[in-house]
């Protein structure tokens, strides 16, 4: 009898596998592989290593899916007001999916001399900056000093209206989309909240 039973209970098992009854018992194997599957791609644009201004790491891939302007910026130049037309335009447009970000850089003219304690402290007492700032880099190439992998992405993009090439000066702005597509660029003298600017913001932003 004892062996009736066991061929029995075998019988059951096997007929509940070929039915498909013990689906349930396999689930959590499949969340296991749901888990692992590879998440969807990142914007090379955002796959670059970069740190805050208080050195931490700074991962760009949450910028994915929003509009960033990336522009170097410097805290003793001709153009350093723009600290506060930048500000404007994220704070009125950051609801909508923009975002600033601010790298300085001490390559032109060294306009950017300062710590990162100390421009953090500037642009924050002058401007009220509530944008995100990275750390001071190189954005251009210099002899034997290479541009960050950001800048050298963005500058190597044959980008309307300023075109392709090295970084001229301060406070150059480069437009993101929401795809990763770099689909603006603006030379120092273009002011953020300038038409012709505001043109390409509102246009990725609607997208």
């Amino acid at each position: 009898m004892s062996m009736y039973r066991k061929t029995l209970m075998a019988g059951i098992a096997a007929m509940a596998i070929v039915s498909g009854y013990g689906d349930k018992q396999l689930s959590p194997f499949s969340s296991a592989q749901a888990a692992d599957a590879p998440k969807a791609d990142v914007p090379k644009v955002f796959s670059f290593k970069a740190k805050t201004l208080e050195g931490e790491t700074a991962d760009l891939s949450k910028y994915a899916g929003k509009v960033v302007v990336f522009v170097n910026v410097a805290s003793k130049c001709g153009a350093t007001p723009q600290y506060a037309a930048l500000e404007k335009l994220y704070e009125s447009h950051k609801e909508k999916g923009l975002v600033i970000v601010g790298v300085p850089s001490n390559q032109f003219g060294g306009q950017e001399p300062g710590t990162s304690k100390e421009i953090r402290e500037f642009c924050k007492s002058n401007y009220h900056v509530t944008f995100d700032l990275l750390e001071k880099v190189n954005v251009k190439d210099t002899g034997s000093e290479k541009a960050c992998e950001l800048f050298a992405y963005l500058s190597a993009q044959d980008t309307k209206p300023a075109g392709k090439g090295p970084v001229a000066w301060n406070f150059e702005k480069f437009i993101v989309d929401r795809k990763g597509n770099v689909v603006g660029r603006f030379k120092t003298a273009t002011a953020p909240d300038s038409k012709e600017m505001m043109a390409v913001i509102e246009k990725a932003l609607a997208e």
